[in-house]
């Protein structure tokens, strides 16, 4: 059975759960029982314990730092006019 959200014009918005068959049914707001309206919001996902637990531990992803790139060999003149031969 799937959770709905709803917004009460005088007490705000709560939560339902409601059969899908029911889904479109106006629902009265268990405070003031006065007729309140379904609010659209995107799906709850449900998430592995592990996941759970970092998220709730607040832990900052690792910052880590790049090695420098290895430098190319130099290029000499004498290559004969061809830059891409390496003199060695």
């Amino acid at each position: 059975m799937p959770l709905y959200e709803f917004q009460c014009s005088t007490c705000g918005p709560f939560e339902q759960w409601r059969s899908m068959a029911d889904a479109t049914q106006p629902m009265q707001c268990p405070t003031c029982d006065t007729a309140a309206r379904r609010i659209f919001s995107p799906p709850s996902l449900l998430l592995s314990s592990s996941l759970r637990l970092r998220q709730s531990q607040g832990s900052d992803p690792r910052v880590t730092t790049r090695s420098p790139e290895p430098t190319p060999p130099k290029l000499h003149n004498h290559s004969h006019g061809r830059p891409w031969m390496i003199s060695h």
